[in-house]
């Protein structure tokens, strides 16, 4: 269980940034928006829903980046208060 004194951890047990989250967040958007595009042009429903999927996937991970800046901006601020 992860408590606020130790960072999250991805899943490869390296520490991920709100800066890392972000950057795949806005890739997987990418491409899942060009799925999307190529499934919609080619007509084909599995495509289309595989993009929808991965830019979800994306527009997640760019909140958890965001909510992560968040939360390390508040604890600063407590800290200097301290």
């Amino acid at each position: 269980m992860c408590n606020a004194a130790e960072p999250p951890v991805s899943k490869e047990g390296l520490t991920m940034s709100s800066t890392t989250d972000k950057i795949k967040g806005v890739a997987n958007e990418a491409i899942g928006n060009i799925k999307q595009g190529i499934g919609n042009a080619t007509d084909n429903d599995k495509l289309k829903a595989e993009g929808k999927a991965q830019e979800l996937k994306g527009e997640t991970q760019k909140t958890v980046g965001d909510a992560k800046d968040g939360i390390k901006n508040a604890a600063d601020t407590v800290k200097s208060k301290i």
